[in-house]
């Protein structure tokens, strides 16, 4: 049995008895890399130790039954109390004075189960530097045995399915290298992904500051290959460590060096090199360890990088745009796409949407052409195109369009179009292509198909946008009449005379409920549904009564969209929102029909005494627009709410083509025909990297924020105050939007991307989202309050929460990138302003 073992015999295979740390170590060694010498405490003599003290059964079993912190506790006592044989001492010491008179090392747990391909256990044990003398080193390697069954070790260790009894430690005892400047380096990029960029953070001093946290390092990022530094956040460090005559201290930076770069870009340029040569030697991205001393860069730890994310692609930074005496802007439709748009559908919607727009524009401009306005694709998201001699047509046949829209010309209502032209029509088309058997149908006709459906979807979506002013007049007149002419102290606010009404999102919510109280009575399929796993526990009955419940409820209200790019899933495909929401009702005493009865006698009594009160006059007039405000308050999302019907349809044509595409090799997985473009669906080429760089480009997209209207001059600033977002959004202080829904919450925020985060949305947290649509709607029962980047007074977003009666400040424009999930914000509905962990409102 060997005790100790020196770094240079050791190779990555010798993990069992060097640890991992150990073994990677000895790797670097045979590479040739400048590592510090050293040598290892082997497995063998932890085995030795804690056989011949008796004390390893034990500390498996509390390792395995007990609590950590229970298990943290018994481990270290018996460690510490029990002898070490002579023999391991003085090995151990024999290594030690090997390595020179009384140096200085550093003592480093090395388990054999940490730093595996997928997990690191990087900071689950203990390292101590500068330790001195044999009595200190044996006192460190004691305690590096202990930190193996530290609290957060054996968490780690169950999180990661790695068995106590399959764990040991070694001891990685190393001269210390007397480091100027220290730090961390990631071969590739852990924040987008991009395998051709290094990270480095570095700090002066020990490495123990930059990877305890006690200081915020510099960060650079490096392209070795084109041998340039791309990124440099210069931090400002406030203290270093450094060593003392044994151990080492945290003090006081010097004033002078807080701000100082620690490394330059050729020392930079240096360090990536080699940090790309040991990943080379690995054979895999590496997390490494370095210190600097006296010019020379040592590498005191590699271990690989477990986890790196999707490639991202280039942040976009310049929005080009070809006609800049023209407008673009992003409004409409285009507020339903707030994610930049899939290939595929980036083909199709130009010519959908330009279509629909001059079919309406003939409609509603007495035969004239909507001609030269475009949906142009910039960096990703759609805009609308307006050139100046479109807009001056616009503005000129406004007023006639506002006239039709507002009835005073009878050939064109709006709300009529809507019920029985516009929906029919479109449930028509999307219902003839849901009853087709679609393996059975040819390529070029699935392809015309999906065309078609776009086409009849674009086309309802103007339908429905001039159903909108109409709705909207009447609900703006009535309240600036009650508010102006009959509104005292203490009356209720104009809201509640326009809430308590049946729409299709309050349905699917109440439909929802309905479902989860049958599921209630179900013990057996409550508990599986609860714990989110397998049915197999549940009779056979109940399991097929529950697939029936489920499937009617998805036929009836599946198609609710959260972004109309295609790519995008509804329930009826991903019923994972779906599951989501009957989870909240299960354990939950929110009933959306008893809220609605009781908004409907609270509307019903105060509409009475409102109008019971009023003189003839005033009367005749409030009477009036408070029964066309109620009549037509639910219209809007009603008619919004049936967008998505050719939704499950269009992504059922587009996986039968995936799955053709897979069967020809041309495509990875079904779901990646999205990446591609129109021409390339009848491809037999292999686009499989194609698709990769185009996700990774879409990534890049994402995290761009683009601007409302383009280009920012100062007559659009201007016109952006019309916009669903905020022209004029700040990057700190309060957040500022639209006052939509009354009220005043302090609570933590949850940012929702989609469909797939409504699961992380806890009961009284505050719902943020760059918008929100009907298949939002299960969300306001569990939210306190909700911030959205775009939205306006008469959004889904303002019309649900005054349903629910929670505050909402809409269009801030900036909420999803300002606030993050666990921020406590408090959301004040009636002005319009967020702020963040306690900020001054302003």
């Amino acid at each position: 049995m060997s005790i100790t073992v020196e770094l240079s015999a050791l190779r990555r295979g010798d993990r069992a008895v060097a640890g991992g740390k150990g073994a990677n170590l000895g790797e670097l060694v045979a590479g040739g890399f400048d590592v510090p010498p050293g040598f290892v405490v082997t497995t063998d003599a932890y085995h030795r130790f804690v056989t011949e003290a008796g004390i390893a059964d034990q500390i498996v079993r509390a390792a395995t039954d007990w609590e950590p912190a229970e298990a943290e506790r018994l481990a270290s006592r018996l460690i510490e109390d029990a002898p070490l044989p002579a023999e391991l001492e003085d090995a151990i010491a024999a290594a030690y004075r090997a390595l020179g008179d009384a140096v200085p090392v550093a003592v480093r747990s090395s388990a054999t189960a940490e730093d595996l391909g997928a997990a690191s256990f990087a900071g689950q044990q203990e390292s101590f530097l500068n330790v001195r003398g044999e009595e200190a080193l044996v006192d460190a390697v004691r305690r590096c045995w202990a930190s193996v069954w530290g609290e957060r070790a054996i968490e780690y260790r169950r999180h990661a399915g790695v068995a106590a009894s399959d764990v040991a430690m070694a001891v990685v005892v190393q001269q210390m290298v007397d480091a100027d400047a220290s730090g961390v380096m990631f071969t590739a990029n852990p924040d987008n992904g991009r395998l051709e960029q290094v990270v480095i953070n570095a700090a002066f001093g020990l490495g123990e500051s930059v990877v305890g946290g006690s200081v915020t390092p510099d960060t650079l990022v490096v392209e070795p290959a084109a041998g340039r530094v791309v990124g440099r956040s210069t931090a400002t460090k406030s203290v270093w460590t450094r060593p003392l005559a044994s151990g080492t201290v945290e003090e006081p930076l010097a004033e002078d060096r807080r701000g100082a770069a620690v490394l330059s870009d050729d020392e930079a340029l240096e360090l990536a090199g080699l940090g790309v040569r040991v990943q080379e030697h690995a054979g895999a991205p590496q997390d490494i360890e370095w210190a600097r001393a006296a010019g020379r860069f040592w590498l005191v730890q590699s271990r690989p990088i477990t986890s790196l994310p999707p490639r991202v692609g280039d942040v976009p930074t310049q929005w080009p745009i070809d006609d800049p005496s023209g407008l673009y802007a992003r409004a409409s439709i285009i507020e339903q796409l707030p994610d930049p748009l899939s290939p595929l559908f980036a083909d199709l919607a130009p010519s959908s949407v330009i279509g629909a727009l001059e079919s309406l524009f003939s409609t509603l401009g007495g035969g004239e052409k909507y001609e030269g306005g475009g949906f142009p694709i910039i960096n990703g998201y759609p805009y609308y195109y307006y050139p100046r001699r479109l807009l001056l047509k616009l503005l000129r046949r406004t007023p006639v369009m506002l006239g039709m829209l507002a009835g005073r010309r009878k050939r064109f209502d709006p709300a009529q179009n809507w019920r029985e032209k516009a929906l029919p029509e479109y449930r028509f088309i999307s219902s003839a292509w849901a009853g087709r058997d679609l393996a059975a149908v040819p390529t070029a006709e699935l392809i015309d198909g999906l065309r078609d459906l776009l086409d009849a979807g674009c086309r309802y979506y103007t339908a429905v946008q001039t159903v909108m002013p109409f709705v909207s007049m009447n609900d703006v007149l009535f309240e600036n009449a009650y508010t102006r002419l009959a509104r005292r102290p203490g009356d209720p606010e104009a809201t509640t005379f326009l809430v308590g009404f049946d729409s299709e999102p309050i349905r699917a919510d109440k439909a929802l409920h309905d479902l989860a109280t049958w599921v209630r009575a179900q013990p057996a399929l409550a508990n599986a549904l609860r714990a989110g796993g397998s049915l197999d526990g549940v009779p056979g009955e109940v399991r097929e009564a529950w697939r029936r419940r489920l499937d009617a409820y998805l036929a009836e209200f599946g198609h609710a969209t959260a972004n109309l790019d295609f790519m995008a899933p509804v329930p009826a495909d991903d019923p994972v929102p779906v599951l989501d929401g009957v989870r909240f009702y299960l354990d939950s005493d929110a009933d959306p029909a008893a809220r609605q009865r009781r908004l409907a006698t609270a509307r019903e009594d105060a509409t009475r005494a409102l109008l019971a009160r009023l003189d003839p006059a005033r009367r005749a007039l409030l009477g009036r627009l408070v029964r066309a405000a109620q009549r037509d308050a639910p219209v809007r999302e009603d008619a919004l709410a049936a967008q998505g019907l050719a939704w499950p349809v269009m992504r059922r044509i587009c996986r039968e083509l995936g799955r053709r595409l897979v069967a020809g090799r041309v495509i990875e997985a079904a779901d990646d025909v999205y990446w591609l473009h129109a021409d390339e669906l009848t491809s037999t080429d292999d686009l499989r990297d194609r698709v990769e760089q185009r996700k990774a480009t879409w990534r890049g997209q994402r995290r761009a924020t683009p601007s409302q209207l383009l280009p920012e001059q100062a007559w659009r600033r201007w016109l952006g105050r019309f916009m669903p977002a905020r022209q004029d959004a700040a990057a700190d202080g309060p957040i500022r939007g639209t006052a939509s829904s009354g009220g005043r919450v302090t609570a933590t925020a949850r940012v929702v991307g989609g469909p797939a985060d409504f699961g992380a949305l806890n009961p009284g947290e505050v719902l943020v989202a760059a918008i929100t649509t009907p298949a939002y709607t299960p969300l306001f029962a569990r939210a306190s309050a909700v911030v959205t980047d775009v939205g306006g007074p008469l959004s889904h977003s303002s019309i649900v929460a005054r349903e629910y009666g929670i505050p909402a400040v809409l269009g801030t424009a900036v909420a999803t990138s300002r606030i993050h999930s666990g921020d406590t914000v408090t959301v004040d509905g009636e002005r319009g302003v967020v702020t963040i962990d306690g900020a001054a409102a302003g």
